[in-house]
């Protein structure tokens, strides 16, 4: 059965506050993904990778200080979000295809030694991406994310979200991300959340996403996050945690991660005042900090 993809109009992206970028695009797998290439060609490659619901959008006050500091910087949109092309289905989005979706875009660029950053899905992806290929990574900071494989008890904010985001008939994707953050976000901010979603059948992926979280030990994603644990527990390049004082979902995810990744070990750690959307609450910080681990070579 051929599967029914939404391509949201450039028009709807149009006076985008803080993010006049040029998108780039490649396929895979029959999808057209886009993203952000900013940065010299041979700097040093941070990849930032956002979730559920925001785009690349939500990195337009890190890009420019990381890209003075002279790194490249790689910002996608998941599949069904942002420029990004959007399967109409739920059934279509599955975490392994998420996975495999950014793994051919990291492909088609040809990205290696990379530093990751990952936020919220990102994390879910950017992480098992890290355990599977741990060689292609140089460096990770994880921020106000998690890998969960459905054998830990997830936090009651989280089952909230999930089946709020089941029951609204309009899911308002600005306000969502709004809700997230401590600080207020102007209207032109908000609607350039809502701009890739010119009605509710483009949100097939943004609906899909937190119920593709495993939850329960027999998740169809659970095996593969066990394996992926398995592997980074033998990370041992630098990896820092970033979270936010004010995420009620993804609180102590941190300790977790500082206390079963070897490369954690003797990093410097940040709480950092902020809400589950970090980037919008103290995005100069986090670029400050990506660029202090990536001076530090380790």
């Amino acid at each position: 059965m051929t599967m029914q993809v939404l391509r949201t109009p450039d028009e709807r992206f149009g006076d985008l506050p803080g993010f006049a970028y040029t998108p780039r695009y490649e396929t895979v797998d029959g999808l057209r993904m886009a993203y952000v290439d900013e940065g010299p060609r041979d700097g040093e490659v941070v990849l930032l990778l956002h979730g559920e619901p925001s785009w690349s959008f939500l990195y337009r006050t890190m890009i420019p200080p990381l890209v003075a500091g002279g790194l490249r910087v790689v910002a996608p949109d998941l599949v069904g979000f942002g420029r990004s092309d959007k399967p109409a289905d739920h059934a279509d989005y599955t975490y392994q295809r998420h996975v495999d979706w950014t793994r051919g875009l990291l492909d088609r660029v040809a990205l290696r030694r990379i530093t990751l950053f990952c936020q919220d899905w990102g994390g879910l992806i950017g992480l098992r991406l890290v355990a599977e290929e741990p060689a292609r990574f140089a460096r990770v900071a994880a921020s106000n994310t998690f890998l969960p494989t459905g054998d830990e008890k997830l936090p009651e904010a989280f089952f909230t979200w999930q089946r709020t985001s089941q029951e609204m008939p309009v899911l308002p994707i600005g306000r969502i991300v709004g809700f997230g953050a401590t600080k207020p976000l102007p209207p032109d901010v908000l609607a350039a959340y809502d701009a890739p979603f010119p009605d509710e059948t483009f949100k097939a992926g943004a609906r899909a996403f937190p119920m593709l979280v495993p939850a329960r030990p027999d998740d169809p994603a659970s095996a593969a996050n066990r394996a992926a644990w398995a592997a980074l527990e033998a990370y041992d390049r630098p990896f820092v945690t970033l979270f936010g004082d004010q995420d009620p979902i993804t609180r102590g995810a941190d300790a977790i991660l500082q206390a079963r990744i070897p490369g954690a070990r003797g990093q410097d750690h940040r709480t950092l005042k902020g809400g589950h959307f970090i980037q919008e609450d103290a995005g100069p910080e986090l670029a400050e900090r990506i660029l202090a681990l990536v001076a530090a070579r380790g």
